[in-house]
């Protein structure tokens, strides 16, 4: 990092230190502080309570205690309690329980959603990495985007616990997470059988069911929906989960499809100019179809042998024109993406402990991608015309991992080093694009964790880790249209590094960090172009705060907030990152009435960003609030949401390019293009338990 990077990451310090310890006192009394007293020890010598008089119990908490196992002020557990009164549009805003993420969508709802993490406009998914069950999400040489990252299978009943990971600190991570990384957990073992059924504006009506099987359950999940837009969406979609416990092992199944018709961006011009209103769309035709199937298989051994393995079968045609008819102004500039691939792969991992002090741990993971045909085609109203290109490509990955764990007192430290391996073929339909690829990369890493008193642990992280480029862009010379271009590298390296602090006390938990992010390069492979787009190197620097707060029984408080400095190194005045908010901020608030009445809303805002390199365009905040009300019978449950409460027109996404409208001049116009927030909608759902 250079001077001015450390600079910066001062200046956040010195701001955020004194604001995180005011606010502590202002939400904690001082005789509070000092009546709270060590937390209460534990007698090892103390007998177990025998195995027959101990059954399941599920405490529905909100974020799991990091003091004194956590690596990082930004990483931790959120267990069900915190969503399963929490109000969704769609299934991927699971995934802002996360603090300092938030997840917008810029097409129809069954495409991966637009991720902002840490200064990153993830464009479905390429610094955030995800896994399900122990099965990697992410999808490398994705014909679309590079790590695409499809949320939409969730059902967010079935989610027992998130558990985050930010910046490249943690040796078991790897690819996709330089902004961070989330594992997925669903029930082992269902709390309740139970049925809902939710009906809703815009025809929107969802059937979710789960039955216990065995040593675990079975379980469906149906939505259909047109949407508020001039064009209905149609979504269809379902999936099927199955959890299963085979003696050690925890079998997880699922099988997901969905259908539908988009509603991509749209120019400001044509709704300024009275031709399409705010939900309208351009190309009528836009849309597409996936599906997904997932079989994996975990195991923790008490001797601290760990394994899982996975299999996947995946699929995607998705139809988009976001430029109308700025390339061809007689058929339009409709283009086709599809891919259909076999991933397989896992994981083995041993724990050892030596001492009270010390401990060591290892790992190695393998994953291979047969990518059969992916493909970029030029299409009219859904209908193939020509192909840009069409490849195979096949990717495997081995990766080594250590860490060594150490403690004296209150000081614990982590040493781990991660070790991967890449190696890509690509048979292109042109041979000059064909050829084979091999990148290695190691990935050093340290923590440092202090316990100041019982209720503060403060942090030092450091390290270093990647993301993949797409494997055609690695072995590219010629770009669609016959232009020469060059290829990248195949790893991209990430190195961060981050201070910050945890302070938990009963009924409040707050945390603070400071970061700094530098990426060698961001060349990424543009699926829309089928063509590597070139960027300097990059550097964000920011700060995150989150607090959780019960000030009353029943009632709780939930605030996060993000800041992001993101510019790209070495361009001059045209340093700035598209799309990189400036700032995040989410919150809650959640109270329960009495035993069986309960009531939640959220806020979620946006700042602007940059949409070109010299911040000559710029996006609006966006902020948008919803609700959601639930009363329990003795049998029953009945839950009312009120999505987007305060009628908000902001935007969810915007971007600033040219485009082309059929009565245009030829070389386009330069626009703002914007996806708006779903203006308000209702849902009312009827739960059963069984």
């Amino acid at each position: 990092m250079t001077t001015r990077s450390w600079r910066a990451v001062k200046r956040a310090a010195c701001f955020a230190a004194p604001a995180f310890a005011s606010l502590l006192s202002a939400l904690l009394p001082s005789e509070t502080w000092a009546a709270g007293g060590p937390p209460p020890q534990i007698d090892p010598a103390a007998p177990a309570p025998a195995a027959a008089e101990v059954d399941t119990l599920y405490v529905w908490g909100k974020r799991e205690t990091g003091i004194g196992s956590s690596q990082s002020a930004s990483e931790g557990v959120v267990s069900f309690g915190t969503f399963v009164d929490r109000p969704l549009l769609r299934p991927g805003e699971l995934a802002e329980v996360i603090p300092g993420v938030a997840v917008t969508q810029h097409s129809g709802s069954g495409k991966a959603n637009q991720y902002f993490m840490r200064g990153f406009n993830i464009d479905h998914g390429t610094d955030f990495s995800a896994s399900f069950d122990g099965a990697p999400l992410n999808l490398r040489s994705h014909a679309h985007g590079q790590g695409y990252l499809d949320l939409n299978f969730l059902t967010p009943e079935l989610v027992e616990t998130v558990r985050y990971k930010k910046g490249p600190y943690a040796a078991e991570v790897g690819d996709f997470s330089a902004a961070g990384s989330a594992a997925l957990e669903t029930f082992r073992t269902l709390p309740d059988q139970f049925a809902t059924l939710t009906a809703g504006s815009h025809d929107f009506a969802r059937l979710v069911a789960a039955g216990g099987l065995g040593d675990g359950y079975v379980a469906t999940d149906l939505t259909t929906s047109d949407g508020a837009w001039d064009r209905p969406e149609n979504l269809k979609k379902g999936s099927l989960i199955l959890r299963q416990a085979l003696g050690s092992w925890n079998l997880s199944a699922l099988a997901y499809g969905a259908r539908w018709s988009s509603t991509d961006q749209i120019p400001q011009r044509s709704v300024d100019a009275g031709l399409i209103g705010r939900l309208g769309t351009i190309d009528s035709t836009d849309g597409g179809h996936t599906s997904r199937f997932i079989l994996s298989a975990t195991t923790q051994q008490p001797e601290g042998l760990d394994a899982n393995l996975y299999i996947q079968r995946y699929r995607v045609s998705l139809f988009s024109n976001f430029t109308y008819f700025l390339d061809d102004p007689v058929n339009g500039d409709q283009f086709n993406q599809a891919e259909k691939r076999w991933i397989g792969g896992g994981g083995l991992s041993k724990a050892w402990k030596y001492s009270d002090t010390l401990g060591f741990s290892a790992g190695v993971e393998g994953r291979y991608d047969d990518i059969g045909k992916i493909g970029l085609y030029r299409t009219r109203d859904r209908q193939r015309l020509s192909t840009d290109r069409e490849d195979s490509v096949q990717e495997g990955s081995l990766a080594l991992w250590s860490q060594a764990n150490w403690s004296e007192g209150p000081l614990r430290a982590t040493l781990g080093l991660r070790a991967d391996g890449y190696r890509v073929d690509v048979d292109s339909d042109n041979p000059s694009n064909s050829g084979r690829k091999t990148d290695a990369i190691l990935s050093p890493k340290l923590t440092l964790a202090y316990r100041a008193t019982g209720s503060l642990e403060l942090y030092a992280d450091a390290g270093r880790g990647f993301h993949s480029n797409d494997a055609r862009g690695a072995t590219a010379r010629v770009a669609p249209g016959g232009a020469v271009t060059h290829s990248v590298q195949l790893l991209v390296p990430a190195t961060g590094g981050e201070v910050g602090a945890r302070y938990e006390r009963p009924g409040l938990s707050a945390s603070v960090a400071v970061w700094a992010l530098s990426l060698d390069s961001e060349l990424v492979y543009t699926g829309d172009a089928g063509d590597t787009e070139s960027t300097n190197a990059s550097r964000r620097v920011g700060a995150e705060f989150l607090v959780n707060w019960t000030p009353a029984p029943g009632l709780n408080i939930d605030f996060s907030a993000a800041t992001t400095r993101a510019r790209y190194r070495g361009a001059g005045a045209d340093d700035r990152i598209p799309n990189a908010l400036d700032y995040v901020v989410t919150g809650g608030v959640a109270y329960r009435f009495t035993e069986r009445t309960s009531a939640e809303v959220t806020v979620r805002r946006l700042g602007p960003a940059a949409l070109i390199e010299d911040n000559s365009a710029r996006s609006k905040p966006s902020t948008v609030a919803n609700l959601l009300l639930r009363q329990k019978f003795k049998r029953f449950e009945l839950t009312a949401e009120v999505l987007n409460l305060f009628e908000s027109k902001d935007n969810d996404i915007t971007y600033f390019y040219a485009s082309r409208l059929e009565s245009e001049p030829a070389g386009g116009v330069d626009d703002y293009h914007f996806h708006p927030v779903e203006p308000r909608s209702g849902r009312l759902s009827l739960k059963a338990l069984f």
